[in-house]
């Protein structure tokens, strides 16, 4: 974080337009003698009170003006030491573990449908809901680069009502979904320590690995993004091996098998859902990355690319050069794809990939749930406590409550996880659809330095298609899951009422960092940002 010094340093250097006079939200923004220096009232914005929390100015490349912040004695507000930003590089293996990791977890596909079906929904299922996901997020992730991610854009476009209830429900499901990791990664260690199979051990080891996994996420982004570059590496590298050694045995044929009267659609579609969903959560680390109006969506589409290739490619390899056994293919068989295909030694890398891949999995996906609920702290969302950052810049509490969850979580079956989290996902996505075609309405000519052409009408249009999805993965959940995610919902419609009577009576502090830009806020068009 830059010190008072450089901060009124550098507001000297720029000129800030503020709208609506001089006095702002309560006295906690006043002006200098220099017209173009403010001063924040830091005591004043550590207790904001209910009536005057909104101290945030207009600023950025946000509603006309230009995104930057004063962070002068605000222990929220985002770390600015470069050295510890997300480049380009760090930050598509981040989006690949948090889309990805890998085809550790597709054989299911295969089983439920067979080869054809496999692999042609690895081919289109992209272009129905990972290619609009992933052009959403860049033009609202770089019309927002904040901590926060969608739940900012739901906040700007629909209240705070409704971004809190974006919040809870993408944070349980990041949570749901990082309960997986650890139970996957003993289950593929089993067959070396088959004592952590099950029982006391089990236990402790899921225990010990959060904990050991949580502290990486503790000591800084810069070290979970070499953490996902390495572990990238190491968890594809067995399967550009597996489809070299494929080639001579691969009979194109087998890649045609269907039989559309024996499909599991409700396991096909969640398995393609699960593989292929959250490239949004990378919104939530925007604000620590390095220039995100131009990394992040690079960072977006060559990942994309990555991850389509490293599910389709060892499919095409796995479903070519081996006889179809339709009923061996469930999660982890690719271990048993690779000994058929090289012997045990690619067996035994394999394994070893796929539990590095959890790894990184767990990671990237902690990373995005921890920094969301920082995001939501500085915007008032949630006590300050949650605002507040590690020695190493990291958010402490949300890496905490994130970690609870996944150890409270751990005891849910691989099919459950799926199904609760592509359940509640499926919620949060409809609200990012409507806030993004929201947005385009009431704020048209707001710059977008990544922008979807066509207008409002290619807003809609290219929601539609995973819109329709949505509702198909909603009506194949079962009764129980569809029951506890709702009970999950009704919790968050009454949570946020219940932190706001907490403000109201001085329980907790809340505050919003003044260096975000105002949401509630209408900024005319000739509202200006003087760069001198």
């Amino acid at each position: 974080m830059q010190g008072p010094t450089k901060t009124e340093e550098a507001c000297t250097k720029e000129a800030i337009v503020i709208t609506g006079g001089a006095l702002i939200s309560g006295g906690l923004i006043t002006p200098s003698t220099n017209q173009n220096h403010v001063v924040v009232d830091d005591e004043k914005l550590r207790h904001t009170g209910n009536n005057n929390r909104q101290t945030s100015i207009e600023m950025g490349d946000h509603n006309g003006v230009r995104y930057s912040g004063i962070e002068e004695g605000l222990p929220s507000s985002p770390t600015t030491d470069k050295s510890r930003k997300i480049s380009l590089l760090p930050l598509i293996f981040l989006i690949f573990y948090e889309v990805s990791g890998g085809p550790f977890g597709v054989e299911d596909s295969v089983g439920a449908a067979g080869p054809l079906l496999a692999l042609a929904g690895f081919l289109v299922f992209p272009f129905i809901w990972s290619v609009p996901e992933a052009l959403i997020t860049a033009e609202m992730g770089t019309m927002f680069p904040e901590n926060g991610g969608y739940v900012v854009w739901v906040t700007a476009a629909l209240g705070e009502y409704w971004g809190f209830q974006q919040g809870w429900m993408k944070w349980l499901s990041g949570v749901i979904d990082n309960a997986l990791y650890p139970v996957l990664f003993l289950d593929y260690f089993k067959s070396v320590v088959p004592l952590v199979g099950h029982g006391y051990p089990r236990t402790i080891a899921v225990l010990v690995l959060t904990a050991g996994l949580t502290f990486l996420n503790y000591r800084g982004m810069t070290i979970v993004g070499r953490a996902a570059v390495l572990l990238g590496v190491v968890s594809i590298l067995p399967f550009i091996v597996m489809g070299l050694l494929s080639i001579p045995r691969i009979e194109p044929s087998r890649w045609l098998v269907v039989d559309l009267h024996n499909v599991n659609w409700g396991l096909y579609l969640n398995t393609l859902f699960w593989n292929l969903n959250y490239w949004d959560s990378v919104s939530t680390l925007a604000g620590e990355v390095e220039n995100p109006k131009k990394t992040l969506p690079k960072a977006l589409s060559y990942a994309l690319i990555f991850v389509v290739a490293a599910y389709f490619f060892p499919l095409l390899a796995g479903t070519g050069a081996i006889p179809l056994d339709r009923s061996q293919w469930s999660d982890g068989y690719f271990a048993e794809v690779a000994k058929i295909i090289g012997g045990t030694w690619l067996c035994w890398w394999v394994q070893g990939a796929a539990a590095m891949s959890n790894m990184g999995m767990f990671v990237a996906e902690m990373s995005s749930d921890s920094f969301q609920l920082l995001g939501m702290a500085e915007r008032g969302m949630l006590p300050e406590l949650f605002a507040k950052r590690s020695r190493h810049g990291t958010p402490l509490i949300g890496i905490l409550f994130s970690a609870s969850g996944v150890i409270l979580l751990s005891w849910l079956s691989f099919e459950e996880i799926i199904a609760a989290e592509n359940f509640l996902y499926c919620f949060g996505m409809i609200l990012e659809f409507i806030a993004f075609v929201v947005m385009r309405i009431k704020q048209p000519n707001t710059p977008r330095p990544h922008k979807i052409p066509f207008g409002t009408v290619g807003a809609v249009l290219i929601c539609i298609p995973p819109t329709i999805l949505i509702c198909v993965v909603l009506a194949l959940a079962s009764v129980k899951v569809m029951i506890v995610s709702l009970i999950a919902v009704s919790i968050g419609l009454v949570m946020h009422p219940a932190l706001k009577y907490c403000e109201k009576k001085r329980w907790m502090k809340f505050s919003v960092s003044s260096n975000l830009p105002d949401l509630e806020t209408e900024v005319h068009d000739n509202t200006q940002s003087l760069v001198q």
